[in-house]
């Protein structure tokens, strides 16, 4: 069974993930902000989990969380990535505090993961790094500019990423889902089309891995409908953007 790093393993698609991945007995270092919700893992399944609190955004908390796992287990042969967070842009109330809000913790949190988790993965069995994006980014929609621009850094960094990580024999999947229900989705006050219960989309990504995939996208509808229309011209995309956003005065 593998030794595996997930991020973000308090709620939502992490915390499914955490309690399938645990069922299928691997070992399982649960990193969140909080240690409080990561207890009862510790408590149901004893000495597979290592409890590794942190703020990813934080370097000194990220290096201090992977000599922990180093001292540990010595290394690691997959990691999960999939801590996140999203805020939205009210139209007519730009804030550029809040764009780097979320890019602070969904690009560079993972960077400094990845950072600290390549000298582990290069010590394990069949090294493996999955990172959570988004299918956003394959269509620009209105006030998820924060957001969208995180997922797709993210995306490019990834399979950039990945040219050089082939060399090493570390594998790279990016997984994109669409909407899950999770406590950071159920803020949204719009319609979430497709929406998959978490359960369903842990279970998902935990079939896949194992053909380690270069990515992971779903519900497959609704991935392939954003990447249609994200491939019409830049004037007819402006227009359906135009007809799905707020006015100032609904926000």
């Amino acid at each position: 069974m593998s030794r595996i790093w997930l991020t973000g393993a308090s709620s939502g698609i992490g915390a499914a993930l955490a309690e399938r991945l645990l069922a299928d007995g691997h070992s399982l270092a649960v990193t969140a902000r909080q240690a409080a919700p990561l207890q009862s893992l510790a408590e149901r399944y004893g000495e597979r989990v290592l409890l590794v609190p942190g703020d990813i955004s934080d370097a000194s908390q990220v290096d201090h969380i992977a000599r922990r796992i180093q001292q540990a287990w010595g290394a690691l042969d997959r990691v999960v990535l999939c801590a996140g967070t999203c805020e939205y842009l009210e139209p007519g109330q730009f804030d550029a505090a809040m764009v780097q809000r979320v890019v602070k913790t969904n690009l560079f949190g993972a960077a400094l993961c990845i950072q600290a988790c390549l000298p582990l993965l290069r010590q394990g069995l069949r090294p493996h790094l999955v990172v959570v994006g988004s299918a956003v980014t394959w269509l620009a929609l209105p006030r998820a500019g924060a957001y969208g621009a995180s997922k797709a850094a993210l995306r490019y960094l990834l399979e950039s990423l990945r040219i050089d990580l082939a060399a090493e024999a570390i594998d790279t999947t990016l997984v994109s889902p669409g909407f899950v229900d999770t406590p950071l989705t159920r803020r949204n006050d719009f319609p979430m089309p497709m929406l998959w219960p978490v359960e369903r989309a842990a279970e998902h990504i935990v079939q896949h891995l194992e053909a380690r995939p270069l990515e992971l996208a779903f519900p497959r509808r609704f991935v392939l409908v954003l990447r249609l229309l994200g491939l019409l011209p830049a004037r007819w995309r402006l227009g359906l953007g135009r007809r799905l956003a707020r006015r100032p005065a609904e926000a």
